[in-house]
């Protein structure tokens, strides 16, 4: 929906303040630089019109007792419902004077009632105090830079770093990247700039968690209720007042959201040795959508990576994640919001191989790191550390089904915003529906594989709606000829992908940076997990 920028240092008014907004317009072309101060509070904001085009639902949203300024990114699917429960009577029909109002009315406990991917910052303008808040799974980005001359945070991490000047890199997190090809609690490249939680809430002293994956084991929603849940969680992601289109890959999860959504265009993309078109195809034929196929080159790729590195001053996470901003490009020339499959497979154990290890094994780090790291290199405590918030359970499958239901999720969810929003394209992702996912926590492995068969409840239960040549096949994705990518200045020795990493941390940190950690002893084939 947007990108913003808070900052509570005095030093951070006027041009540069403007000019480092502007470094995320890409996030919100619609109103571009939109900005206000109050006490020791400027806010700034880039909109990308979704809900309610009218100007009067631009941001920097200020409530009606003209207390409160907001500044928002993200939907929230339910803000009419909630609007009528708490008798708000709204100016506009935007979610962003739904989210202010209740806030006035409520205060954080609002937090518990929304339905959406968010990150939001309210301005107190009586006491000068902010409220900064994200979502439950961490769809939307958010960026904290902590100073004893104030705070900043920012929807990406180009604006902060255009405030502060240069940072030095965080070694460990570059390691863990290497390692898992993503950061872990909070890290990010930078030694300062950290990730806001998410499911928490911040007064500017303390982080406030509201939510929570709920514990103990319970059965799987039987077929009814399940797809209920689904059905639903598509139906609310396609409120706009844009046209939405949908991903197709030509897998289970893209089908089941591209059937269940309202005939949106459809798009995939692939090189021309390597694709899954027919797939994709066969999918589109059967629910008679508006079929387009993007056709990647292996010549453009580099280049293309490159400078989405700099861009957005982070390594990219997997290599499809430059297919998917080809692909989204041209999404834009027709849609504006796109649906997407993310969260399926970590919510009914997509990944068989490292799932089934987990449900007959005990539990044991260095398979795990054999099993699930992308990087050839030996260095089991980032893989450690990674895993820390989840090694309080006994059992290897209550540790890997928590690690991806929420940590490797994250990095899925980082890529789809990146790949999109820096189109001007917003990603919604009905798999990562809260409620869908507070449902499904807790069954057992038997019931979400049963038999071993990959996600056996979702293929029974779309079996009407997904062509039986989807639903028995293995789970590819958009696939990149890694082999046949030359990634200079990389050693020939290397894997691709061990090339592949080596190549975002050469281009991220201009070359200055070397893992001496060892590399050999790890080696696998990679599983599709992203």
């Amino acid at each position: 929906m947007c990108g913003f920028l808070v900052s509570t240092n005095p030093e951070h008014r006027g041009l540069c303040f403007d000019t480092a907004l502007r470094l995320m317009q890409h996030r919100g072309p619609d109103v571009v630089g939109n900005t206000s101060s109050s006490g020791r509070v400027a806010l700034g904001h880039n909109r990308l019109s979704i809900l309610d085009l009218d100007q009067r639902a631009n941001q920097p949203f200020i409530d009606s007792s003209g207390r409160y300024s907001l500044v928002f990114n993200g939907e929230i699917y339910n803000y009419l419902h909630l609007a009528r429960q708490h008798d708000i009577s709204m100016r506009t029909t935007s979610d962003s004077e739904l989210i202010v109002e209740l806030y006035a009315r409520i205060g954080p406990k609002m937090l518990d009632e929304l339905n959406g991917m968010f990150t939001l910052v309210i301005h107190d303008t009586l006491d000068d105090s902010l409220f900064v808040a994200r979502d439950r799974l961490g769809i939307k980005p958010l960026y904290l830079y902590r100073s004893d001359s104030g705070v900043l945070l920012s929807s990406e991490i180009a604006p902060i770093l255009s405030l502060v000047g240069s940072l030095p890199f965080d070694e460990f997190a570059l390691r863990q990247y290497r390692k898992m090809r993503a950061f872990f609690n909070g890290r990010t490249p930078y030694s300062g700039i950290e990730m806001f939680p998410a499911a928490h809430w911040w007064d500017g002293t303390r982080f406030h968690r509201y939510w929570n994956l709920p514990e103990g084991e319970q059965q799987i929603p039987d077929g009814d209720e399940l797809r209920e849940l689904v059905t639903s969680a598509v139906i609310d992601r396609c409120i706009s007042d844009v046209p939405v289109g949908s991903y197709l890959s030509g897998g289970l999860d893209s089908t089941i959201v591209a059937g269940l959504a309202e005939k949106p265009d459809t798009w995939t993309v692939g090189f021309e040795t390597s694709n899954e078109f027919d797939h994709a195809r066969t999918a589109a034929t059967a629910f008679n959508s508006r079929h387009t196929e993007v056709l990647a080159t292996v010549e453009e790729f580099v280049p293309t990576c490159e400078q989405m590195i700099v861009d957005r001053r982070e390594p990219l996470s997997v290599p499809n994640e430059v297919l998917l901003f080809w692909m989204t490009r041209q999404v834009k020339t027709r849609n504006t919001v796109v649906l997407s499959g993310e969260g399926a497979d970590e919510l009914f154990f997509g990944y068989d191989r490292i799932f089934r290890w987990a449900a007959t094994s005990e539990w044991n780090l260095e398979e795990f790191s054999r099993l699930y790291s992308y990087g050839s290199h030996q260095d089991l405590e980032v893989v450690e550390d990674a895993l820390a918030p989840f090694l309080c359970h006994e059992r290897a499958i209550d540790i890997v089904g928590r690690f991806f239901q929420i940590a490797h999720l994250h990095g899925l969810l980082r890529r789809l915003d990146n790949s999109t929003m820096r189109c001007s394209v917003e990603g919604r992702v009905p798999f990562v529906d809260h409620r869908l996912v507070g449902r499904m926590a807790g069954v057992p492995f038997q019931q979400r594989m049963p038999g071993g068969v990959v996600k056996a409840p979702l293929k029974a239960v779309f079996a009407d709606l997904v062509p039986e040549s989807i639903r028995n096949r293995e789970k590819i994705g958009f696939p990149v000829p890694l082999a046949e990518v030359d990634f200079p200045g990389t050693s020939s020795t290397l894997t691709p992908m061990d090339r592949w990493l080596q190549y975002n941390l050469q281009v991220l940190t201009g070359g200055g940076w070397e893992d001496t950690s060892s590399i050999g002893g790890n080696t696998r084939t990679q599983e599709a997990t992203g």
